[in-house]
């Protein structure tokens, strides 16, 4: 036994053979030689794992050639999963609209010219064009951000965790935040308000209870250490029956008898009511700022649909302080963010067409019979692509806002079920998810579903062609 593995070790050819072998020139003409080497070395040693454990190609004319035929075809596998980028672009049919692990908001048409156009060049990121001298880049950003949500001023960084880290660490380090315990949220990556308050330098003071805080629960809390009222938004949330809640109206009643600044933490804050559109009321950043807080924060990438991003409106002394504040410049923006979040800023002047525009509002939005639509057409494309790999049917569902928002929003849609006849559900999917591009539905018991809400109408037919490889 030992002696015939060993004649099959010698059937195999050396690295140096396999890159002289004519069938690599183009490969290696394609892609780096090393990226090349360390391919073939892979492809051998796998070959050679597999003889030494018992295997080896059963006998028959040319068998080394065989060998060289496999180790190329696995050569150029390896060397074309390697140069593929590790980030690169999925198809979201899970009917998630906001879907963290794929990226939250797709940018708008605006948004996307606006980034191509920054990074092609150089820009005036910090430049004033008009004097000539240093500018800022959150200027164009302030002076949207003011006029879209009334606020005297704005500043912008990397996320909205980031926007109530740098607010606590510049108005309360070192002294007392007094929030409700209903509102100690865990805001995703198992990250808690009270460790980020930690973080800031700030005291953590609880009131109330988990499903009521009155308002005289900060009267009675309020010293002279406290230095903020704390009122965080549930966006991820709900709790319902015996509760109650202080709002950010009675809590800026409070601060403003007590001369405390109030902050206001909206998580997942948009510019404009989606709630004639059928969708659950939340409040818009226009309306908590017009209440009266000193500080609002909240996100870009989520129910604002741009990019990722921690917007600050409020109050210009405390918005100013914060500028000043050295943890501002670990936490800034790049120039690709300024364009993007800019852009999409400016679909928002116009409120009649910014829900066609924005791809996170149109996706919420789209109406029921387009939806049966799209869902009609990508069942016709399957069943003539996939013929008899899996059956196809249409059935009714709910999609999901996702992204820590709305979450109890239930959204109507229509789903195109697919049951593969030769795999199982699980290896489909599997499939998908490795494919170019990758794929990602639901799994339901024996089925994969597709939900049509989040799909481009491009995706229709590359997602019928994935289907279609995926089940071979």
């Amino acid at each position: 036994m030992k002696n015939d593995r060993e004649k099959e070790l010698r059937l195999l050819p050396s690295v140096d053979e396999m890159l002289r072998d004519s069938r690599l020139s183009d490969l290696i003409a394609e892609y780096p030689r090393s990226m090349v080497l360390e391919a073939v070395r892979s492809a051998l040693a796998e070959e050679r794992v597999y003889i030494l454990s018992g295997g080896g190609l059963e006998q028959g004319d040319e068998k080394e050639e065989r060998y060289i035929k496999r180790i190329l075809l696995k050569t150029v596998d390896y060397v074309r999963c390697s140069a593929r980028p590790n980030l690169r672009q999925v198809i979201n049919a899970t009917g998630v609209v906001l879907h963290t692990n794929l990226g939250r908001a797709l940018l708008s048409e605006r948004a996307r010219a606006a980034v191509n156009e920054v990074a092609s060049g150089y820009s005036n990121l910090e430049l004033d064009l008009e004097t000539g001298r240093r500018g800022s880049r959150y200027a164009p950003l302030e002076l949207l951000l003011t006029s879209l949500t009334g606020a005297e001023a704005a500043l912008v960084v990397n996320n909205n965790a980031a926007a109530v880290l740098l607010a606590l660490s510049t108005l309360a380090r070192g002294k007392g935040v007094i929030i409700s315990r209903g509102q100690l949220v865990e805001i995703g990556g198992s990250f808690r308000i009270p460790e980020v308050m930690a973080q800031s330098g700030a005291h953590l003071v609880e009131v109330g209870a988990t499903n009521k805080t009155h308002p005289d629960d900060y009267r009675k809390a309020v010293s002279s250490e406290t230095a903020l009222l704390l009122h965080v938004h549930t966006s991820n949330y709900r709790i319902i029956g015996f509760t109650s809640e202080t709002t950010v109206d009675e809590l800026v009643e409070i601060g403003r008898s007590y001369s405390i600044p109030v902050m206001s933490d909206l998580g997942s804050g948009f510019l404009v009511d989606l709630n004639s559109f059928g969708l659950p009321w939340e409040p818009t950043v226009q309306e908590v700022v017009g209440a009266g807080p000193d500080v609002v924060t909240f996100s870009g990438d989520k129910l604002l649909g741009g990019p990722q991003a921690g917007i600050i409106v409020g109050r210009r002394q405390y918005i100013e302080r914060m500028k000043k504040n050295p943890l501002t410049r670990a936490l800034r923006i790049d120039k690709m963010t300024v364009a993007a979040l800019e852009a999409t800023l400016r679909d928002y002047l116009d409120q009649e067409k910014v829900v066609s525009e924005v791809p996170t509002l149109r996706m919420l939005t789209t109406p029921a019979h387009l939806i049966e639509k799209k869902a009609a057409e990508l069942a016709g494309l399957l069943r003539g692509a996939l013929a008899e790999m899996a059956k196809i049917s249409i059935e009714k569902g709910f999609s999901t806002v996702g992204g820590g928002a709305m979450p109890t929003a239930q959204l109507p849609t229509t789903l195109v079920a697919i049951s593969p006849i030769n795999l199982s559900v699980n290896e489909l999917q599997a499939g998908l998810r490795r494919g170019e591009p990758a794929v990602i539905g639901r799994v339901k018991e024996d089925q994969l579903l597709l939900d049509v809400r989040t799909l481009r109408d491009r995706d229709l037919r590359t997602l019928a062609d994935a289907l279609a490889g995926a089940l071979k």
